[in-house]
């Protein structure tokens, strides 16, 4: 029997892996899709590479790096620093590049649509309602719609973790068996992660509240 495909759109942070595992379990046959921004964190798209080398996984690397001379945000401006500590802080909303999602998943869907997928996949969580507002459910919702009639071919979203927290997604790592080394989730450059940044921080309280340590070592 052929399985349907999928498009995931896979960053090389925790979220996304853990989907890609999860596509596969769920007997798709997934067409990963990854995009370089010139995000000061590009080191992402590094893992997402060995990921889907691992995994033997299709996988394509967009060069969007226009958007770094058009969307403001401390992600990509060299003169602005990344916040530190807590992720639902207020000055955590400069990491916002505005409508990324919006942008990115427009291009995985039209992917989707030229090669007969039947969803594309993304890894928003709920963590990240408070400060990305293209991670939200209603944003899903009403992309999901867009994306139904934007094509003759017939193309949904699906967002599993949309509604559960990063505690809850590295939960299902325990069923998946899912290889964490290959993950990244810290907005600076380096090559070990901060330990410091909103995601840093967030990574690291997922690990500890299900009692496990996390595989990377930290600055």
């Amino acid at each position: 029997m052929n399985k349907e495909k999928a498009v995931v759109v896979i960053s090389g942070w925790l979220d996304s892996t853990v989907l890609l595992y999860k596509i596969i379990d769920e007997w798709y046959e997934p067409y990963a899709i990854s995009f370089n921004y010139w995000q000061k964190h590009s080191k992402e798209l590094e893992c997402a590479k060995k990921t889907c080398e691992y995994l033997w996984v299709n996988h394509k690397i967009i060069d969007v790096s226009f958007l770094k001379n058009l969307l403001d945000s401390s992600l990509l401006n060299d003169d602005e620093e990344i916040p530190e500590w807590d992720y639902k802080e207020e000055n955590m909303k400069s990491t916002v590049v505005p409508s990324r999602n919006l942008i990115f998943s427009s291009i995985a869907i039209g992917y989707g649509q030229s090669i007969g997928a039947k969803i594309v996949a993304l890894g928003v969580h709920w963590g990240d309602h408070t400060i990305y507002p293209d991670c939200r459910e209603e944003f899903i919702d009403k992309l999901n719609e867009v994306a139904k009639i934007s094509d003759w071919h017939y193309i949904e979203l699906y967002c599993p973790f949309v509604n559960i927290s990063k505690t809850d997604v590295v939960k299902i790592w325990k069923d998946l068996n899912v290889d964490f080394s290959l993950t990244w989730s810290c907005y600076k450059w380096g090559e070990k992660p901060c330990g410091k940044c909103g995601t840093c921080t967030e990574r690291l309280e997922a690990f500890r509240d299900n009692w496990m340590e996390d595989v990377l070592d930290y600055n």
